[in-house]
């Protein structure tokens, strides 16, 4: 029994002997003694039981931690102990699976909706200690099981916060109106009126299906299972986000591709800006300045840049006069080197320039505040492992496609902007 629960009971007990001896017209020497003794006791056990709250709340709080964190590290550690060669050799020879792959493919199933042989999205991660020969591998449980896979992704860096779905349609309500307030002009005046509070549902829903075909040779499938798990988990891993990172940001929303941030822009009300001019500090900063100006951003430092290899060039090449500093160190110190990140694939190809084209490109900035990421990408149950039995038949080998459906919604325009016609030179 906790010490607090003790000393409560106690109390009471001490209560209940007070209540009798006050009852009483007069009390012997006796009586009169147990009452000082009762009363000192009582003061006592407030002070222990104060005490022993404190002490309780930090077992508590300690109790609390783990137990938030313990589901997180056991299905990492069963998620670490899945094997991708379990699934080729199964697909290609019909071996049968086993162990913590058989059970983690079996609550898939339990899902619906695979063809071939699920495969979550948390087995693609690069696990530690993992070579291409051999070696033991030793996965981490520090970071959450999904986001691991794409932290370091374009769409990552930006902000944008992965989402796994098993199946159906998930929708965000986004606040469309502004409440505001106001004061009373006059002492029996009345304050402001009450203001229409709106939502507009933004939905995720599986509609968009990426296919990555893989070719596994006859000799990779008799090798040790190491160098196995390494590529498969490589490639798939890669392939992945390189799409999702492209459409995140330039999906057309046609052909079967989900709609992008570019393409959403004027739907959703994300600020696009005309810049119309060559890369400079002048411009980010005014792009910092119009985010805090509608409360997407408090300070420099919650600002993301998505920029293309081109920006960068021009950036640095841009000595400012007077100094050996360029444009592009001029923006490292007001933001921080982390607040850049540099893609030639999550943004749209820069136009050529010519004698009389200055040519143009696009900048993509987000504002991260408040915990509320501006994007949401929705993976909906893992991948559809699918075998083609036919296509490399001739020589032995293994021929995979791996279907994972995904959509891209945004959560808070205001946190997003689009500089558009941002010039290659002056």
């Amino acid at each position: 029994m906790l010490d607090s629960v003790k000393i409560a009971t106690r109390q009471s007990e001490i209560r209940e002997e007070l209540a009798q001896l006050v009852a009483k017209d007069k009390p012997s020497d006796d009586e009169v003694r147990s009452l000082d003794n009762l009363d000192k006791e009582y003061r006592l056990n407030e002070k222990r039981f104060r005490a022993a709250l404190i002490s309780e709340d930090e077992e508590r709080r300690a109790a609390n931690d783990d137990f938030e964190t313990r589901s997180d590290r056991e299905w990492a550690d069963l998620m670490g102990r899945f094997e991708l060669r379990q699934v080729a050799l199964a697909l290609d020879e019909g071996a049968a699976l086993e162990g913590e792959t058989a059970e983690i493919i079996q609550e898939m199933r339990s899902k619906g909706g695979y063809r071939g042989i699920p495969v979550p999205f948390a087995a693609l991660e690069t696990r530690a200690g993992e070579t291409v020969a051999s070696g033991v591998f030793d996965p981490k449980t520090t970071m959450p099981v999904i986001d691991r896979i794409f932290a370091e992704s374009v769409s990552g860096r930006m902000g944008a916060r992965v989402i796994n779905i098993d199946s159906g349609l998930v929708e965000y309500p986004v606040t469309t109106s502004s409440v505001a307030a106001g004061w009373a002009a006059t002492e029996t005046g009345a304050v402001a009126g009450p203001t229409v509070y709106a939502t507009t549902d933004r939905p995720l829903d599986p509609s968009h299906t990426l296919g990555i075909q893989m070719r596994l040779t006859r000799k990779s499938l008799k090798q040790s299972g190491a160098a196995l798990e390494a590529a498969v988990r490589r490639d798939m891993s890669g392939a992945i986000k390189e799409a999702i990172d492209r459409a995140t940001f330039t999906g057309s929303g046609s052909d079967g591709e989900p709609t992008g941030v570019i393409a959403l822009a004027s739907g959703v009300g994300i600020t696009e800006t005309d810049v119309s001019a060559v890369a400079s500090y002048a411009v980010f900063k005014a792009a910092a300045r119009r985010a805090m100006d509608r409360n997407a951003a408090m300070k420099p430092s919650a600002m993301r840049w998505l920029i293309r290899p081109l920006t960068f060039s021009i950036l640095d090449g841009a000595v400012l006069t007077g100094t050996s500093d360029a444009e592009w160190d001029r923006l490292i110190r007001r933001f921080g080197e982390s607040a850049f990140t540099i893609s030639d694939n999550a943004l749209p190809d820069s136009e050529a320039e010519d004698g009389t084209d200055k040519g143009k490109h696009t900048i993509i900035t987000t504002a991260l505040t408040d915990g509320v990421s501006p994007i949401f990408i929705g993976l909906f149950g893992g991948v559809d492992i699918i075998r083609d039995p036919f296509s490399d038949a001739a020589s032995g080998g293994l021929r995979l496609t791996g279907l994972a459906t995904m959509d891209v919604t945004i959560s808070r325009a205001a946190q997003i902007e689009v500089l558009n016609n941002v010039q290659d030179r002056a």
